[in-house]
């Protein structure tokens, strides 16, 4: 039986991963403005979605060679290597786009945004799980309208290592007081569905194009529950709990 639904919060109900995207394109062709497109950045920006920040950054400044750009705009920013200078130069672009309202609503992911407001209205209690910091998800949850949506909202603040470790999981099923066999969670990411599945809890994984092709290779959920396709996460998610009521 289901009786929670947790929620993550990019990539999942609005899409911070695809402003994530293009503000690492824009920041590596700002360096190598000659050399690069955003096309080619945000395409390799698939690999390392979900990823640590550092993790990302290295990993495209190494893939474009930024690092000898970079390295020359340390000392703007004070920082001790290239990958924390292309950090700093992306921030600049997400941070505009973040903080633009009109910009968050336009990339809502409507779907999964009405399925958590279904799951309300049932009695269902719901939960979100977000690798944000605590201040950036709850600028973003009243946005959106969505602070009185969730009976526990736990952020990258409240555990000591992030997902693909099932930490927030299990910190969620504690506060909300029910078995992670009886929670479904909610998730667009590789590193998400591992630690959801890593905390004992049920999964659906609806993709993006930014994460698509990483869910499928990861090869932990059956193709049923995987909605590629964002108007099936409600038949997908009833089938589930279906099948989870007949255990």
């Amino acid at each position: 039986m289901i009786r929670a639904m947790i929620f993550d919060l990019d990539g999942t109900l609005v899409q911070t991963e695809r402003l994530k995207a293009l503000s690492y394109a824009r920041a590596a062709v700002e360096l190598c403005p000659h050399t690069l497109s955003e096309a080619e950045v945000a395409e390799a920006f698939k690999d390392v979605v979900g990823l640590a920040r550092r993790d990302v950054a290295q990993a495209l400044v190494e893939r474009f060679d930024l690092e000898a750009k970079a390295r020359s705009r340390m000392a703007e920013f004070g920082v001790s290597a290239p990958w924390q200078a292309f950090v700093q130069v992306r921030l600049r672009y997400y941070e505009r786009m973040m903080a633009d309202p009109d910009v968050l609503r336009a990339n809502q992911w409507p779907h999964n945004v009405v399925l958590l407001r279904e799951a309300r209205r049932s009695g269902c209690n719901t939960a979100l799980a977000t690798m944000s910091r605590c201040q950036q998800a709850w600028y973003v949850l009243e946005v959106l309208d969505l602070t009185e949506a969730f009976d526990f909202v736990a952020t990258r603040d409240d555990v000591e290592h992030g997902k693909p470790a099932p930490e927030i999981y299990q910190l969620v099923a504690r506060e909300l007081a029910i078995p992670p066999s009886e929670s479904l969670v909610i998730e667009d990411s590789p590193s998400g569905v591992k630690a959801a599945l890593a905390a004992g809890m049920w999964c659906i994984a609806v993709t993006t194009p930014l994460t698509r092709r990483g869910i499928h290779a990861l090869r932990l959920l059956d193709e049923r529950w995987i909605a590629d396709d964002p108007t099936t996460l409600t038949a997908v998610v009833r089938q589930m709990v279906a099948e989870r009521k007949r255990d």
